[in-house]
C-alpha cells in the first residue's frame, strides 16, 4: 500500500473538520472518509496546507492520521512538514507504524539556491529514513520555493526515497512537459506526478503527463471523473464536465478564503456539519456564501451529481 514512482489516480486532500469551539469533529472526519471511499478516490492525504496541519499539535496530528488509517482501505500520504528534522522524524515514524502510504514534505521557506533544496530533500530522507518513500511539494505560490525542472530531475536521481511530485508550480504545465522529457532521455527516473491548485488546470495537466490530482476540491467526484475520462481518451467529454465545474474551482481556489468555501460546500454535501476553521481563520462573508450557493445552483444543471 505504499507509495511509488508508479502511483496514479486521484488522491483527496482531506480538511480537518472542527467543532464550533475548535475541538476536532471526529464523527464528521468519519464520514468524510467514508464519502471519499464512496466517489471512488484512489488515495488519500491528512494533514496538508488546507488540512491545517499546522494548527494542530502533533497528539492532535497523530491522531487524526491514525483514524483515517484505520478507516480507509485507500492508501494514505500524511503531511509531516515541520522545522525540523525530528519533529519530522518522530511523526513520521509514527504514520508508518500505524500503515501510513508515505509521506509528504514541503520545503522551507529559507531555501533559495538549487543546491539548498537539493541539499534539504537528501537530509530530510535521511532523517526519516531512506526506506520511506514520500513525496516533493513543490508550491512556490505558498512556500517561495522555486523548484526547476533540473532541480527536481537531482532530487529523483539522488533521493530513492522521492517517488512522487505534487505539482502545484503556477503556470506548470511546460513543467510537466519537461519532467517528462527527462524522463524520455533518461536524465531522471520516473516520478509520479499528481497535481493540486485545486484541480484549476487538471484537464490539460492530464494530457501533459501528470499521473492523476492530489488536492482538495470540494467535488473531488468531479476529479475522479477527469482523471478516467483522460485516461479513456475520452478528450472532449473530460473538457465538458471540467468546465462545468471550472467557476467553483475558480472561486475556491481564491488564497485566504479558498478553505472556507470547500468547508461550506463540503458542510452543504452533508459531510461535514460545521464548516468551522481553527484559528486565526477567515470565513465567508454573507455576500461569498450566497454567490457560492449561486454557483452550486448553476452546477446542477450540468452536474445533476452537483446538486444538493
Amino acid at each position: 500500500m505504499t507509495i511509488t514512482r508508479g502511483t496514479r489516480g486521484v488522491y483527496a486532500i482531506a480538511p480537518t473538520p472542527f467543532e464550533p469551539d475548535g475541538s476536532i469533529d471526529v464523527t464528521s472526519l468519519d464520514r468524510l472518509v467514508d464519502f471519499y471511499g464512496e466517489v471512488g478516490v484512489d488515495g488519500l492525504t491528512v494533514l496538508g496546507q488546507l488540512g491545517e496541519a499546522p494548527k494542530l499539535d502533533q497528539d492532535e496530528a497523530l491522531d487524526i492520521a491514525r483514524r483515517v488509517i484505520a478507516r480507509t482501505d485507500v492508501p494514505v500520504v500524511v503531511g509531516v512538514s515541520a522545522p525540523g528534522f525530528a519533529a519530522m522524524r518522530s511523526l513520521t515514524a509514527a504514520v508508518m507504524d500505524a500503515g501510513a502510504a508515505g509521506v509528504m514534505i514541503a520545503p522551507p521557506r529559507t531555501l533559495r539556491t538549487d543546491d539548498q533544496v537539493v541539499g534539504y530533500y537528501a537530509g530530510a530522507a535521511q532523517a526519516i529514513g531512506t526506506d520511506v518513500p514520500f513525496v516533493v511539494q513543490d508550491y512556490p505560490l505558498t512556500f517561495d520555493v522555486q523548484m526547476t525542472p533540473g532541480v527536481i530531475a537531482r532530487i529523483a536521481r539522488d533521493t530513492p526515497g522521492a517517488v512522487m511530485l505534487k505539482h502545484e508550480d503556477w503556470p506548470g504545465l511546460d513543467k510537466i512537459t519537461a519532467l517528462r522529457g527527462l524522463e524520455a532521455k533518461g536524465e531522471m527516473p520516473r516520478l509520479s506526478v499528481l497535481t493540486g491548485n485545486g484541480g484549476l488546470f487538471l484537464d490539460y495537466e492530464m494530457e501533459r503527463g501528470a499521473d492523476g490530482a492530489m488536492t482538495g476540491y470540494c467535488f473531488p467526484d468531479l476529479l475522479v471523473d477527469v482523471v478516467r475520462m483522460s485516461r479513456a481518451g475520452e478528450r472532449e467529454a473530460a473538457h465538458d464536465l471540467f468546465d462545468a465545474h471550472l467557476p467553483l474551482i475558480r472561486y475556491e481556489q481564491q488564497p485566504g478564503v479558498g478553505l472556507a468555501v470547500r468547508k461550506h460546500v463540503l458542510q452543504r454535501r452533508g459531510i461535514l456539519a460545521h464548516d468551522a476553521q481553527r484559528t486565526p481563520a477567515r470565513g465567508l462573508s454573507a455576500t461569498a456564501r450566497a454567490e457560492v450557493d449561486h454557483l452550486l445552483e448553476r452546477l446542477a444543471r450540468h452536474d445533476a451529481r452537483a446538486a444538493l
